[in-house]
């Protein structure tokens, strides 16, 4: 029987890819670990612990009878929401299934090789991904207090550079930038180098010098700004973000974005969290007293951690690896940093404050033991 290595036959940047690990599913680590489901947490994805806006559920429910035919694949209720709370032309948004799609997209569109991407040490592992897939030169800049440090990223920038990749708030670590500091940034980005601004927990930021990146917009064409549904509006199972961009730079990516990417329910779901911005200020509280009860203990625990304003928090406990899984098999599922270069740190989420309370009770146990 003839045999072929097909990876052989991929694309050269694909052949070194690693895939993307996400945090483990609960039905996996019930499976696992012979634990009951009823007794796991999950705290690993970032996700809402409230769940979608009632409002999304009933708009999905009056939905389902739409399921034959295909979605709207303008998307054009949900854009129209979108630009009328935004103040832009709808022609200005791009719709993706998830914020990754969109970041897949862009590295699709002008990532070739011999040119590069530029982008952070501890920022997103998607930017790596995106840049190897279309055999691009990677250019990861070290790290300033675990985040970006934009004066090293502006000068590694040269005539081979495409785009650059900025998260903010930075996921893993939950640092930020402010307006100044993006400001004084872009001024130094030549206008055919694309910075792509990933916004994915904007919602829950609270800082007054964080910035306006509509006006920012406005003021750079070259700037694409990626937000996603995932987080604070409780529609990660639903895949569905959304990027910011000139109309130019949205009409390219329409070009090679698949149609009907984003299913029906999906837009449905995601019309109505956006119309419910009473569910959004409650998980946005929750979130903030979430983090305030995190902070607290690691302190009474002497724990160093990364002040964070995303809906996460880094603690370091040192053998992250032992940790974790001591964790699992309590039934607290969290994220183990090594794949971001900091194996000492857990990554984790925000939940209900009985969630938090049940890592905090489980972490004191394991670093007892």
């Amino acid at each position: 029987m003839m045999s072929c290595d097909f990876l052989q036959l991929a694309q050269a940047g694909i052949q070194g890819l690693t895939p993307y690990q996400p945090g483990k599913p609960i039905d996996e680590v019930a499976r696992e670990l012979n634990l009951p489901l009823e007794q796991i947490v999950k705290l690993a994805s970032n996700e809402n612990p409230h769940g979608p806006s009632p409002q999304v559920v009933a708009a999905l429910q009056a939905s389902l009878a739409e399921l034959p035919r295909y979605p709207d694949g303008s998307g054009y209720r949900l854009k129209a929401a979108l630009a009328e709370r935004l103040d832009l032309d709808p022609e200005q948004i791009t719709l993706g299934n998830g914020s990754n799609e969109l970041l897949d997209l862009i590295g699709r569109c002008w990532l070739t090789p011999g040119t590069n991407a530029v982008y952070s040490q501890y920022a997103f592992a998607v930017y790596p991904i995106t840049t190897q897939a279309a055999d691009a030169e990677h250019r990861q800049i070290p790290a300033k207090n675990w985040g970006h440090d934009l004066p090293a990223m502006a000068a590694a920038i040269d005539a081979q550079t495409r785009v650059v990749f900025i998260a903010n708030p930075n996921n893993p670590t939950g640092t930020w930038l402010s307006e100044k500091q993006l400001r004084e940034f872009m001024a130094q980005v030549p206008e055919q180098v694309l910075v792509v601004l990933d916004e994915a927990y904007c919602e829950y930021v609270t800082e007054s010098a964080y910035p306006k990146s509509l006006a920012l917009l406005a003021d750079y064409p070259n700037l694409i700004i990626c937000r996603t549904f995932s987080k604070a509006y409780g529609l990660a199972g639903l895949r569905i973000g959304y990027s910011l961009s000139s109309t130019q730079i949205a009409a390219t990516l329409n070009r090679i974005r698949l149609p009907f990417n984003v299913s029906q329910l999906a837009l449905t779901a995601a019309e109505a969290a956006l119309a419910d911005q009473d569910f959004l200020a409650q998980s946005l509280e929750t979130n903030r007293a979430g983090l305030l009860q995190l902070e607290t203990s690691f302190h009474e625990l002497g724990l160093e951690y990364i002040p964070s304003v995303g809906n996460f928090i880094c603690v370091r406990v040192g053998d992250a690896a032992a940790i974790n899984q001591a964790l699992l098999e309590k039934g607290v599922i969290v994220r183990p940093l090594a794949p971001y270069q900091m194996p000492e740190h857990l990554r984790i989420s925000i939940g209900l404050p009985e969630e938090n309370q049940r890592f905090l009770e489980a972490l004191r146990q394991v670093l007892d033991q």
